[in-house]
């Protein structure tokens, strides 16, 4: 190496998020000397805002099939060797205490910061050093037989082991970049096509003005695509539509793709409405017993021709009210972007990555962790343990 050389360490991590300290703590524990260098102001920043500020940090029950990846094997290994036990272990030993919600997802009882310390507690405590607002300007990959070089503005640091933890694009309010699939392009890597995930759809039009009108409520539905259920909460708002309900199913929609839409995912609406009929009963009372007023009012004012008294409606009425009801097509005009996106979907090639060791095949003293890779966990904290999963994994062997 011609270069000046500054500092040396044992490994070097990109990226201060949920991966990036892990992965950290775990190497350090074994004995290695490792530096996180981050170009943020803090340490984690997605952590803290996650989960409305209480971090969805795992899921009760985490399996591989919780995650989109063109190679469905792929996680297999690293979470099978840290599970969510593992990490629960952890935020117990740091007296951090949680909650248990819907769907098994793990929550911050208190603040998603107590998260935070106990990572950075952790880094410290393995005697990993941690530097925020520090940009890397140039790398070096170590190979087996040289080290790699990492240039900050500041100073130059040679390192035996590289890990890239610099998470995807989602967030970029939060200093979020797409430096580690550009760095990944350099080392000859393939990088699947990306977009954000996890992310809220937006509408227009005469669908747009329904949303806004109800903007605030949700109620719960079954959501479809093409290839993709999902039953969950839906949520109204002035762009359209978001809601645990959408943002899963967000990772399966395709631009100019409709979304089916059932209203009463716990309901025959067909039958329902024949028996209504034989009492002369009305449509809007019936209505309100599973929406709020103003959900019912919309929905009429929606569909003008549905009849208010059922005891006059024929045969092909109800069938179209209950069509309307069960399985409305809707056409979302775009997603959110990556301001408003959770995760990143795409990313790096798994193919060019152990699955055991999350070093690249080619280059094995340089891993990648978290989101970076083409790995996408589904709502619920399922992100959360991948990053976990893969941080232990690198950090075992970096």
């Amino acid at each position: 190496m011609t270069e000046n050389v500054d500092e040396r360490v044992d490994v070097i991590v990109i990226g201060a998020g949920a991966a990036g300290l892990m992965c950290a703590a775990t190497a350090g524990f074994r004995g290695r000397k490792v530096l996180v260098l981050d170009h943020a102001p803090k340490a984690a920043a997605k952590i803290r805002i996650s989960g409305g500020g209480q971090c969805n940090f795992t899921n009760r029950k985490v399996t591989p099939e919780d995650y989109i990846c063109a190679n469905p094997h792929f996680v297999k290994s690293a979470l099978a060797r840290f599970t969510p036990e593992d990490f629960l272990a952890l935020v117990e030993l740091h007296g951090i205490e949680y909650e248990e919600r819907d769907q098994g997802k793990l929550f911050c009882a208190q603040r998603a910061g107590d998260l935070i310390h106990m990572l950075q507690t952790q880094a410290k405590w393995a005697g990993a050093e941690v530097r925020v607002k520090t940009p890397v300007q140039s790398v070096i990959a170590p190979t087996q037989n040289a080290p790699g070089l990492v240039k900050t503005d500041s100073t130059n640091i040679a390192c035996e082991t590289l890990v890239v933890a610099t998470g995807g694009k989602a967030y970029p309010k939060l200093k979020a970049t797409d430096w580690g699939l550009r760095f990944a392009e350099q080392l000859g890597l393939s990088v699947r096509p990306t977009r954000p995930g996890l992310v809220p759809l937006h509408l227009d039009g005469a669908a747009l003005a329904f949303c806004q009108s109800l903007a605030g409520n949700s109620l719960p539905v079954t959501l479809q695509t093409a290839d993709r259920q999902v039953r969950d909460q839906l949520l109204f708002t002035h762009q359209g539509l978001s809601g645990p309900a959408v943002l899963q199913l967000s990772n399966y929609w395709q631009p100019g793709q409709a979304i089916r839409i059932d209203w009463l995912p716990d309901q025959d609406a067909l039958e329902a409405l024949k028996a209504l009929r034989d009492e002369n009963g009305r449509l809007d009372r019936w209505l309100q017993t599973f929406w709020p007023k103003k959900m019912v009012q919309a929905w009429l004012k929606w569909h003008p021709d549905a009849p208010i008294n059922l005891g006059d409606a024929g045969n092909e009425s109800l069938e179209a009210i209950a069509r309307e009801l069960h399985s409305a097509s809707w056409y979302p005009v775009d997603d959110g972007g990556y301001d408003k996106a959770e995760v990143m979907l795409g990313g790096v090639d798994t193919d060019a990555i152990s699955s055991k060791t999350l070093a690249v095949k080619t280059w094995p003293k340089v891993h990648f962790i978290g989101e970076v890779l083409d790995v996408t966990g589904r709502l619920g904290g399922y992100n959360f343990q991948w990053a976990w999963a893969s941080g232990h994994a690198a950090g075992s062997v970096a």
